[in-house]
């Protein structure tokens, strides 16, 4: 998800809360044009602008980060932090960064979570205040390494000023700035004050590799704690003062309308304070959860379901099998790739498809709103707080600077927290709410109103000269652009960024290819999924490849190695994986199933990985997948576990969505409704994964999604390779693979 995010709304500029801190050294750092939000509307004193407003000014001229850091008097270290923590590690990874150079213990690191602010904080790769696209540490690989490393030279100067010697002299360690000669030393917090009024370096040194002493090893997760103990708080915990909890019903068929509901039942239950209608949903306000649902359930809403009523899964595919029939813009065009396949002596040609998927977090959709005496408070668990603020601003027709919002830690994410519809409909029920209101989706809810991860269709055809080595390659992708709702900027020449990749930039070595997008909507709301565009191309991509080495008859292995010979990279994760898992070796017979082993590569959000999944399926065609072996290249590493337990968790998150996940449509209707029926991976079924990362010094790359969206070629290709059944449609559907 490579994105431009748009405000809504011009952002107000304050530095009220730079300033707040009763003294020390405040380093701010900001991309060209970035500011901050003024909550309250409140002006800092006079007497507080002085050299902490000048060295923001000239830090953000010199060196464009975009994060704060603070250090008071007592040598606390707070990091401001503009991305979010939704499980993927970066409360721990980002002060890492920040602490290497600083030198400083990480324990010595305190966390802030940064406020709604598009202009201070937006990501430099994606264009707003986000987070997503596995871009967190891509993003402020550099930046947070420069605010630690200005802080730090900042401090030394100010300790050599005070002791009258060279800087050079000096050393910074654990907080403590050393001469060693004179054997003196002074603490970051004895030296604040005199280090704020230095101008701030342009130009400051950044350690090398070698000099690592945090990044690049092992450390513990720093939000465990609480979250095991239960002081973490979610959005769902929040908890306020004569606050009422809304159970909501929403229309069932999109673009449907409330026509009737019977108010006088739900008011009759115990613990009921409220109705609250909308133009597409009706809401029950209660004490609490129970009390809203109960009424919720008599209540009994009627609805005109509108045009879409008669909306189903057939139609809706026979809709996108119609447009991959049209030429669509053209994404990648090299060589003549139509000429090339005609001429070919041998052509290959397959139609994939991949289904509607829900995001299905573990924390469901909530957020709380506090509408009064002109002001908007939203305490919710979002990746996108600047764009929460400006929904929340439109529609309740307030000033940015008067909207707030406190963000949490979020219950998963997968992308369904880039969406603001669930705070919207929450803030248009406290619009008519006597007090403040915390709306709660059901999981049936969340399910069945979430946004979606688009139906994709593919058309792929392949000429292969008479050694079965590709001359021609076309790939035509057809499905929804979430870019163009989502970030219309992104949106180049009919071509969806996001949709394209991992199709566009696919590694092999074929002389001719052109990759195409046709946009096609439909009335089913669609969003980003885990790495949408490369959860569905690098599927398709790396099956149809594998259909060619099938074609062959050759190792799945040896035909992408002789495809990737000017991919070092990528030819080095593949060996890896391949080595590792055992390639060569014949697989472990399983009495009564039938055994298979099957390969993927990607490059995806900026990293290199291979999978390797090795399967059985039984006679009643329902697969176990045993083990799961990935090499990865994400350049510089941070931190090892993260990685690891990133890359474990979108396997996990892949496999699930690959052998059974997807969302269907009868009457307008969703017809999955919850675990029951939307499965996820139990415990019991996950299989043993094995990482194994290639030392590396290059920039770091994403981790967040890869994992996801290599699994599932491993997967159906070692399915084709247990049973011969080539698996050209998801998700993989026990019938079909009966013995």
């Amino acid at each position: 998800m490579n994105a431009v995010v748009h405000a809504l709304g011009e952002q107000s500029t304050s530095r009220r809360r730079f300033l707040q801190g009763g003294g020390g050294l405040l380093l701010g750092f900001a991309l060209p044009g970035f500011g901050t939000e003024q909550p309250r509307n409140e002006k800092p004193p006079e007497a507080a602008v002085g050299h902490a407003t000048r060295a923001m000014t000239q830090e953000s001229s010199g060196l464009e980060p975009n994060a704060f850091i603070r250090i008071d008097r007592a040598g606390a270290v707070t990091l401001i932090v503009h991305k979010v923590e939704m499980g993927q590690g970066t409360f721990t990874s980002l002060p890492m960064l920040l602490a290497e150079e600083l030198e400083v213990d990480l324990q010595q690191v305190k966390l802030e979570q940064a406020p709604a602010d598009n202009e201070r904080y937006g990501d430099p790769l994606l264009g707003g205040q986000v987070t997503g696209g596995s871009t967190s540490i891509r993003a402020t690989w550099k930046p947070l390494r420069q605010a630690g490393a200005t802080a730090r030279t900042m401090l030394v100067s100010a300790a050599a000023q005070q002791w009258k010697v060279d800087p050079s002299t000096c050393v910074a360690r654990n907080g403590v700035v050393t001469h060693g000669a004179s054997n003196r030393s002074l603490k970051y917090g004895e030296l604040v004050d005199a280090a704020a009024k230095l101008p701030v370096p342009k130009d400051v040194a950044l350690k090398q590799p070698k000099d690592f002493t945090l990044i690049g090893k092992a450390h513990h997760r720093l939000d465990s704690p609480d979250k095991i103990d239960g002081k973490a708080q979610f959005g769902i915990d929040v908890r306020l003062p004569n606050m009422s909890v809304a159970a909501v019903a929403i229309s069932p068929v999109p673009g449907g309308k409330l026509q009737s509901a019977d108010d006088k039942k739900a008011m009759a239950v115990k613990g009921v304070r409220q109705v609250v209608k909308l133009d597409h949903a009706v809401a029950v306000l209660g004490d609490h959860m129970w009390a809203a649902k109960q009424g919720l359930a008599a209540l009994s809403p009627k609805w005109n379901e509108g045009a879409n009523a008669t909306l189903t899964t057939a139609s809706l595919v026979a809709g996108l099998r119609s447009a991959s029939e049209k030429q669509g813009a053209v994404a990648r065009n090299d060589g003549q790739a139509d000429k090339a396949i005609a001429a070919a002596p041998r052509k290959i040609e397959a139609i994939y498809e991949m289904p509607y998927l829900a995001h299905a977090t573990m924390e469901p959709m909530n957020c709380t709103v506090d509408l009064r005496n002109g002001l908007c408070e939203l305490w919710v668990g979002t990746q996108v707080p600047a764009l929460a603020q400006g929904t929340a601003a439109k529609l309740t027709g307030l000033a940015l600077d008067k909207v707030r919002v406190h963000n949490h830690y979020l219950g998963g994410g997968f992308g369904r927290r880039l969406e603001t519809d669930f705070i919207a409909l929450a803030v248009e029920i406290a619009k008519q709410a006597n007090g403040p209101v915390k709306v709660v989706y059901s999981r049936e809810d969340d399910i069945q109103h979430d946004m979606y991860r688009p139906y994709y269709l593919d058309r792929m055809s392949a000429g292969l000269d008479d050694a079965f080595v590709p001359l021609g390659w076309f790939h035509r992708i057809v499905g929804s652009s979430i870019m163009a709702r989502f970030a219309p900027a992104a949106v180049q020449n009919g071509i969806d960024s996001d949709a394209v990749e991992g199709a566009k930039d696919q590694p092999y070595a074929i002389p001719n290819v052109r990759v195409e997008y046709v946009r096609h909507e439909s009335p089913v709301p669609t969003a980003f999924w885990r790495g949408v565009g490369a959860t569905h191309n690098i599927w398709v991509v790396e099956s149809f490849i594998d259909e060619l080495a099938a074609a062959a008859k050759q190792d799945p292995l040896t035909y992408r190695r002789g495809l990737l010979k000017d991919q070092p990279r990528m030819r080095t994760v593949l060996d890896l994986a391949a080595n590792k898992a055992g390639w060569s070796k014949p697989l472990r017979a399983i009495e009564g199933r039938r055994v298979g082993r099957g390969i993927s590569v990607q490059f995806a959000f900026g990293s290199y990985m291979s999978q390797v999944a090795d399967i059985s399926v039984g006679a009643d065609g329902e697969v176990q997948v045993h083990r799961v072996v990935c090499a990865v290249d994400c350049g510089q590493i941070v931190n090892p576990d993260t990685v690891i337990a990133q890359i474990e968790s979108g396997v996990v998150f892949g496999l699930g969505a690959a052998l059974w996940n997807e969302v269907t449509f009868d009457k307008g209707r969703v017809q999955q409704n919850n675990f029951t029926d939307y499965r996820v991976m139990r415990i019991n079924e996950a299989p043993a994964i094995e990482v194994y990362m290639v030392k590396s010094n290059d920039a770091p790359g994403g981790i967040g999604e890869p994992g996801t969206s290599a699994i599932a070629p491993a997967l159906t290709n070692a399915i084709f390779a247990a049973t011969g059944q080539r698996l050209r449609k998801l998700p993989v559907t026990a019938t079909s693979l009966k013995a």
